[in-house]
């Protein structure tokens, strides 16, 4: 962005209401400065095929999927964490600019958005390059780790070691944090739309069902399970029996579904116990004291703590609020960052 366009959007600074997004493959969450979370939607747009022109973001765009007809396309903009699709992005980062500001003009806020630690130089600059193009006067991105660790209120700038483990839609994101900074990080682009997948694929091959992304993320949220539970739970799929193409509707279990998702979730304990690996002995010496925390929609599936914990032989722990610990750290960055109050040990 040009100085002159810079200087003119700065004009416009006290209109604007600052925000730091959490910018998910599968949810988008918006945190307003002084006010905490205003918006938490799905990462979907929905576009005219022809024209270009978005008709839908959000929610609404979500309930679209798989019912759109030709000339109509539901995206989801990002993929693994990054930019899939830069020009829909930036129409999605521009939604959320003019729903923060209820449709205001001349309002140009300064942008913090999360993005996973290990992205490219050149998927870090497209975030920014994004964020200038949707309306914003200053962007700066914060490494989702760090994000995650502050939304949770773990003590990331003293000298002891923190784990963080974010299960995403897309990405898996493991991290030790000490002293500001991150010591230790590997990241896994299994994480639960692979979980979504494995279990389309399962129904398919063992109830001879097929079924959508949509019916099998409700499937996983309603009886899914990582760990065998006291009581098996049950849930009704609906969708197209494989062989007469005709509707059908089928019984799962929690039990089928643990068996579904199994391969997907032994991919995230091998990535968890190889980042624990790596970490330096002092560090791994707080882990054994302080415990992991989980964050991401994907600490939200049952048992996945207990699972974890048989894992590594660590005490586990799922912060309060887990979907939102990344939007709600990345503000608190933002307030320091504007008030001038951020920590000097702190490095983004």
């Amino acid at each position: 962005m040009s100085a002159s366009v810079r200087w003119f959007r700065g004009l416009f600074k006290n209109l604007s209401k600052d925000i730091a997004l959490d910018l998910g493959t599968a949810n988008t969450l918006a945190y307003v400065r002084g006010r905490g979370i205003v918006l938490q939607e799905p990462s979907v747009v929905t576009i005219h095929r022809e024209s270009g022109r978005v008709l839908a973001v959000g929610d609404e765009a979500k309930q679209m999927i798989g019912k759109t007809p030709g000339t109509i396309e539901a995206i989801r903009p990002l993929r693994d964490g990054v930019i899939a699709d830069f020009e829909v992005t930036e129409a999605m980062i521009s939604y959320i600019i003019r729903k923060v500001h209820r449709r205001q003009r001349f309002v140009h806020p300064l942008l913090v958005v999360g993005i996973p630690c290990g992205c490219t130089e050149v998927e870090r600059r497209a975030v920014i390059d994004a964020a200038y193009r949707a309306g914003a006067r200053y962007a700066a991105t914060l490494d989702e780790p760090m994000g995650a660790a502050m939304g949770a209120g773990l003590p990331i700038t003293d000298p002891v070691g923190n784990v963080v483990v974010d299960i995403g839609a897309g990405t898996t994101e493991v991290a030790v944090v000490s002293l500001g900074g991150i010591c230790t990080h590997q990241a896994l682009r299994v994480a639960g739309d692979e979980m979504d997948e494995a279990l389309v694929q399962y129904v398919r091959r063992e109830k001879s069902l097929s079924i959508g992304e949509r019916t099998a993320e409700e499937i996983k949220i309603g009886v899914g399970a990582a760990s065998p539970l006291p009581r098996e739970l049950l849930m009704e799929a609906k969708g197209k029996d494989v062989v007469t193409g005709l509707p059908r509707v089928v019984e799962i279990s929690s039990s089928e579904v643990r068996e579904a998702i199994a391969e997907p979730l032994a991919a995230i304990l091998d990535l968890i116990t190889s980042t624990l690996e790596e970490a330096p002995a002092e560090l791994a010496a707080d882990v054994v004291r302080r415990g992991i925390w989980m964050v991401g929609g994907g600490a939200l599936l049952r048992g996945i703590d207990q699972l974890l914990h048989q894992a590594t032989q660590v005490p586990v722990y799922i912060a309060k609020n887990p979907m939102q610990c990344v939007a709600l750290g990345t503000g608190q960055y933002l307030e320091q960052l504007v008030s001038g109050t951020l920590d000097g040990r702190f490095r983004p």
